[in-house]
């Protein structure tokens, strides 16, 4: 299942919302650390898109598909 980066962007925004709201030390942090990792697999999931893109332009620029797959 790929996640998608309005989800993973959902749960950083949870987390943050978490870390924000925590009276304790070590729940802020693991929090913090938790928005981070779903953070970078947002950007992740941008990159990637954002490689399939530059793939699918460059073989339409050099005539290998005649249109953009589905």
């Amino acid at each position: 299942m790929a996640l998608s980066y309005d989800f993973l962007i959902e749960r950083a925004e949870q987390a943050a919302q978490e870390a924000a709201c925590s009276v304790l030390v070590n729940v802020r942090e693991r929090a913090l650390r938790s928005e981070t990792a779903w953070r970078t697999m947002a950007n992740q999931v941008l990159e990637v898109a954002r490689g399939r893109e530059l793939a699918v332009q460059k073989k339409l620029a050099a005539g290998q598909w005649s249109s953009v797959p589905q």
